[in-house]
């Protein structure tokens, strides 16, 4: 059984969400001139480059897994939500991209509990439907602008997916290092992005291309912080925890971008915030059998 360490884990998550938010940052100041589709890929490839040394100091053998279906599901829907999540940086508010990114946790206790067994208590129930009600609040359209709310939806999807990735990560930290799952996420998301990014690439100035090396730095320490995180507690009890990075978020997109909340999403704040807040108080902590991990893992 694995050791519980709440507070170790929680710290690692704030790590990982303000990490996340300052690639948020930068994919934000230069959307405009690189298509997604390429930073992912070279956020991938860079990933993959700063973890070579890593793999030269460990080994090969290292990398030797029993369950390279994990890696490869991780890695599916690890790149999925990451496109999602750059699109949405890159085209709406910081702040309300940011929110959405963090509805995240909403999600996991669902994939846990229907997945890998985590037990959820009545009051992590009732935060999912109070999170839902916020979240509905931020994505209805206001009829000025049909397309903004498209790029609402784009987000929440990368969240949704986000969530089941952070279950899976849980799922392998029973057997998997972070470096390990960290490693096989960039390689998989390099091969599959290739494609798209060879097809919409476009010319990089130096300016850009260190941004790029930026986005990928901070990335890989994002990555490297929520691996790590999740083989310390349960994924519904650390999730409540990235909603750290929103005041941050609002914070810089005010200072940067000059952006303003309306009064319908600062109650979808307040009502999301709420459901995190009430999630966390729930201790109910969930555990499960050493024997029952080998013989899912054994499947």
């Amino acid at each position: 059984m694995q050791n519980q360490n709440i507070a170790l884990g929680a710290s690692l998550i704030i790590l990982s969400e303000l990490a996340l938010l300052a690639t948020g940052m930068i994919i934000k100041s230069m959307s405009a001139e690189v298509p997604t589709e390429q930073i992912v890929f070279i956020r991938n490839l860079i990933g993959l480059f700063i973890l070579v040394p890593w793999l030269i100091r460990k080994g090969i053998s290292r990398l030797h897994t029993k369950h390279i279906g994990l890696h490869l599901a991780r890695g599916l829907v690890g790149l999925t939500a990451m496109v999602c999540l750059f699109y949405s940086w890159g085209h709406m508010p910081l702040a309300q991209a940011s929110l959405l990114k963090q509805t995240s946790p909403i999600f996991i206790p669902i994939f846990a509990f229907f997945w890998i067994k985590e037990s959820i208590g009545i009051k992590t129930i009732i935060a999912i439907f109070i999170g839902f009600a916020g979240v509905i609040l931020i994505i209805s359209p206001t009829g000025d602008d049909a397309q903004f709310s498209i790029v609402m939806i784009i987000a929440l999807a990368g969240a949704m997916l986000a969530g089941m990735a952070k279950v899976i990560i849980r799922k392998m930290s029973v057997t998997e290092t972070p470096g390990r799952i960290v490693f096989y996420f960039a390689l998989t998301g390099t091969i599959i992005s290739a494609v798209p990014a060879m097809l919409a690439w476009v010319s990089l100035s130096w300016v850009q291309f260190g941004s790029l090396v930026a986005i990928a730095g901070f990335s890989t320490i994002a990555q490297l912080s929520i691996s790590k995180a999740y083989s310390h507690a349960p994924a519904g009890q650390l999730g409540p925890y990235t909603y750290t990075s929103v005041a941050f978020a609002a914070f810089f997109g005010w200072m940067i971008w000059d952006e303003v909340l309306n009064y319908t999403t600062l109650i979808g704040i307040l009502i999301i915030v709420l459901s995190g807040v009430l999630a966390m108080t729930d201790r109910r902590i969930s555990r499960i059998k050493a024997e029952q991990k080998q013989i899912v893992f054994d499947k």
